[in-house]
């Protein structure tokens, strides 16, 4: 049985020339857009077991960041992270060869290690620890 009328177009099609344009130009911005370094707040973990040595900011770990996506067992068991600030040998050799954040910050999961105030984003001297502060400063300033 034959149609009177042509089949709908597609939703940014039935908005012209300028919808789909519109369409586009966010797509290209989102594409764009920079990594921010993290920021402190409670609960993440500031590692500096080697950073201050290293010539480079303390890595600031959204903890609850990760934990609201991954159940413990994620990092604790089958990555190997201890449950304690600063108990673990991490390097970025280790994160480059694939071991604890390298696992999933390998630019595939998650970006890769080449955004170094991503993570490296902590107050200089900045000693390892569990933020639990809502007003000591962690972050430097850029």
């Amino acid at each position: 049985m034959p149609h009177d009328h042509p089949p709908p177009r597609p939703r940014a099609a039935r908005r012209g020339p300028f919808g789909l344009a519109a369409a586009l130009v966010a797509a290209a911005a989102l594409a764009f857009v920079a990594i921010e370094p993290a920021s402190a707040e409670y609960g993440d973990v500031v590692i500096n077991n080697y950073s201050d040595a290293a010539g480079v900011r303390p890595v600031v770990f959204p903890h609850w960041f990760h934990r609201v996506r991954f159940r413990c067992k994620v990092c604790h068991t089958d990555l190997g992270f201890k449950f304690q600030a600063g108990g673990n040998d991490i390097n970025m050799v280790k994160i480059i060869d694939g071991q604890f954040c390298g696992a999933c910050h390998n630019g595939t999961l998650a970006w890769s290690v080449e955004n170094c105030d991503v993570c490296h984003s902590g107050k200089p001297g900045t000693e390892t620890h569990v933020h639990e502060s809502t007003v000591r400063k962690l972050v430097s300033p850029k």
